[in-house]
């Protein structure tokens, strides 16, 4: 399909959360406000990453996740830092806080679809501070699982019908571990 980059955008619809955009003959979806996520690759001192599980309205079933939350969803965060929002949603989603947060950078995770960026953090000095779950009727699951074993717990979600989220390929590939 080629595409008019000089074509004007409009707005086909708009919600809170999300637009539907149309720029020529391509439609894409995006986060409304500028609103963006922060992700959060936390790796303990024993090795262990923690994950979240949560049920997913658009896929119809649970998803295996790392932690995650938007920056600047609320009117009092617009201009919220990507690592203060990060270090904000570990703590709610999984009961950890960190140490210090390191900002490995911005990346796009299904960008023919989709115009929402994620910045990919990665948390050291890991506290538990409290049971995690999220917030209001989140429902989180946390899951504490050895780095080690991390595909065996992939391959055994998958066949259990959870859907795994793609940014978990970043514990799956290892390169941002190191």
């Amino acid at each position: 399909m080629s595409v008019d980059a000089t074509a004007e955008e409009q707005v086909m619809w708009q919600g809170r959360f999300i637009t539907a955009r149309k720029r020529g003959n391509w439609e894409y979806v995006s986060r409304a406000r500028g609103i963006h996520a922060a992700v959060i690759l936390a790796v303990d001192e024993d090795d262990h990453v923690l994950l979240v599980e949560q049920y997913r309205v658009p896929l119809g079933r649970p998803c295996i996740e790392l932690p995650a939350g938007l920056v600047g969803d609320d009117d009092d965060k617009r201009g919220e830092d990507p690592a203060t929002a990060g270090a904000r949603e570990l703590e709610e989603e999984t009961g950890y806080r960190a140490e210090r947060i390191e900002v490995i950078g911005e990346f796009w995770s299904s960008p023919g679809m989709v115009s929402e960026s994620f910045t990919l953090l990665r948390a050291h000095g890991l506290t538990k501070v409290g049971d995690g779950g999220g917030v209001d009727s989140e429902q989180i699951v946390v899951h504490r699982v050895p780095l080690a074993g991390i595909a065996d717990a992939v391959a055994r979600w998958r066949a259990e019908g959870y859907a795994i989220d793609v940014k978990m390929l970043t514990l799956l590939g290892g390169a941002l571990l190191g």
